[in-house]
């Protein structure tokens, strides 16, 4: 898991994005189309088109990472919202990365009965 320090934001670009884009082209949709910087520090999330690949990149001070995750079975939820730019926390980037439904996750067992 990427070790993000305490404070970074979490940044999903809506829509979808074209995964043959690397840590450039992806920066520079940051810049220009989300309107923030890719050097900040904060995690910003793009979505392929069938919703199972998902790519963060990541400038850690000392370097630009790039983490790319494929769901071999679902996909990830994503938002579908007009303005290009969603802001999650870190513990729901977790469900996110573990293709939950992280706008509302719930217990997948509940005991109905004790003893």
């Amino acid at each position: 898991m990427i070790p993000v320090p305490t404070g970074v934001r979490v940044w999903l670009a809506t829509g979808h994005t074209d995964m043959r884009k690397g840590f450039g082209s992806l920066s520079l949709q940051v810049q220009e189309v989300l309107r923030r910087d890719p050097l900040s520090g904060h995690l910003f999330c793009f979505r392929g088109r069938r919703g199972d690949l998902l790519k963060v990149i990541w400038h850690d001070g000392q370097g630009a990472c790039l983490f790319t995750k494929k769901l071999e079975r679902g996909r990830f939820v994503w938002p579908s919202l007009a303005d290009g730019v969603v802001s999650i926390s870190q513990a729901q980037m977790s469900y996110l990365l573990s293709g939950i439904d992280w706008r509302n996750p719930q217990e997948s067992w509940r005991p109905t009965s004790v003893g």
